[in-house]
């Protein structure tokens, strides 16, 4: 599975994946889900939502245990993030079948798209869609970097848009929902773990920075007559690593865009988009605000108009007390050790979907500690680990 879902999307220069929502890497990737849920004598389905499911049992009989993450990637991200938690939920089943396990409740795998919001800049649309986190009226109002609309994209890849919302009668069919993922950090490669448990998803989100400032010719308009708003914004950098530093959380602007973007002018305008993470939510505030604070004085010095308008935000998640306890006691069952439980600042479709119904997530080592990037990583014997941990749990689920 591993070498055939691997080219796909795959840049040739950066070494990177581009599976951005509704385009071609993304179809194949959906294709490829298909193909592996119908060579195992599964049902298979796409939602409302554009979410692919692959049941084994008939999802309507209720309280169904299912397995998966998502197969788009952030742009030339690595190929672990999302797609080790599909393949490992259909080698976890593969695995199940093996030892002759029985099944009393129907098992479910998913695929949720576009999870990483790489095209439309918001994560987890799929997910939070079909949780009723995002209304229709704000999906269709998404756009790409080149001006194409969510409908438009959806409509091209044969979805139809006007479909999309809540799905609540699907989720109510769940009774407990596992993801696993590659650790996007290094806890567990420091504490010499394969596979972890997730306790918690930090607060986070993201906030637009838009300085505007005056057009000029970068030849012959004197340092001190400039209103450059690239000043402005180069400070305001600087300023959110020395407010996550001192307050231990997460800052960072990842992504810009200036106008009119030549080499030889004045920028017009330069916005960059803050992604903030931190333990708590009184945390994240204070950083935010003070990144914002900063920022103001900044242009205000010289002489740059600032607007701010945070475009996502996803409270604290804790995930269901009872089975995350129930996957560590799964875990540590045969070896009786103690499972590390992990908070994570990166946000997961099981942490949208933990508002409707259980969820838990594991974590399998990742040696490097490097996510978004081709340099992320995960070994073979931890990656079979994730899968025998991942059996081992639905196993336990789906016979209760």
């Amino acid at each position: 599975m591993w070498r055939e879902l691997a080219p796909i999307g795959r840049h040739g220069g950066s070494g990177g994946y581009r599976r951005f929502a509704w385009t071609g890497a993304d179809a194949e990737c959906r294709a490829w889900f298909e193909r592996q849920a119908v060579a195992r004598g599964l049902a298979y389905e796409i939602d409302r939502n554009g979410n692919q499911w692959a049941w084994l049992g008939d999802p309507a009989r209720g309280d169904a245990v299912v397995a998966g993450s998502h197969l788009d990637s952030v742009p030339d991200g690595g190929a672990f993030d999302g797609p080790l938690g599909v393949v490992s939920a259909f080698a976890a089943l593969d695995e199940l079948r093996h030892r002759g396990a029985r099944f009393d409740r129907p098992c479910g795998i998913v695929n949720f798209g576009d999870e990483e919001g790489a095209r439309f800049g918001l994560a987890c649309v799929g997910s939070r869609l079909a949780a009723g986190q995002l209304t229709v009226a704000a999906a269709h109002a998404l756009t790409d970097a080149d001006g194409v609309t969510l409908p438009q994209a959806m409509a091209a890849a044969g979805h139809d848009p006007d479909a999309i919302g809540a799905d609540r009668e699907r989720l109510d069919r769940i009774g407990a929902f596992v993801e696993l993922h590659v650790e996007q950090g290094r806890a567990l490669d420091l504490s010499g773990d394969p596979v972890g448990v997730a306790s918690a998803i930090w607060p986070h989100g993201r906030w637009r920075f838009d300085f505007r400032g005056e057009a000029n010719h970068a030849g012959t308009t004197r340092l001190v007559d400039r209103r450059d708003p690239m000043l402005s914004y180069a400070e305001t950098v600087l300023a959110a690593r020395r407010e996550a530093r001192l307050a231990g959380a997460v800052a960072t602007f990842g992504k810009i865009a200036v106008e009119p973007n030549g080499v030889n002018a004045v920028p017009s305008l330069v916005r960059g988009w803050l992604d903030s993470r931190a333990e708590d939510q009184a945390t994240l505030d204070t950083v935010v605000d003070g990144i914002e604070k900063a920022a103001r004085e900044y242009a205000d010095a010289h002489g740059v108009d600032l607007d701010v308008v945070r475009e996502s935000f996803t409270p604290v998640v804790e995930f269901d007390d009872a089975l995350r306890d129930e996957l560590a006691r799964v875990l540590g069952r045969d070896t009786g050790l103690k499972v590390p439980v992990l908070g994570t600042g990166a946000g997961h479709d099981a942490g949208i979907l933990s508002a409707a119904l259980p969820t838990a997530m594991l974590f399998v080592r990742n040696p490097t500690g490097v996510s978004h990037s081709p340099a992320e990583s995960a070994t073979e014997d931890d990656c079979v680990a994730g899968v025998r941990a991942l059996a081992d749990v639905l196993e336990g689920l789906a016979r209760k």
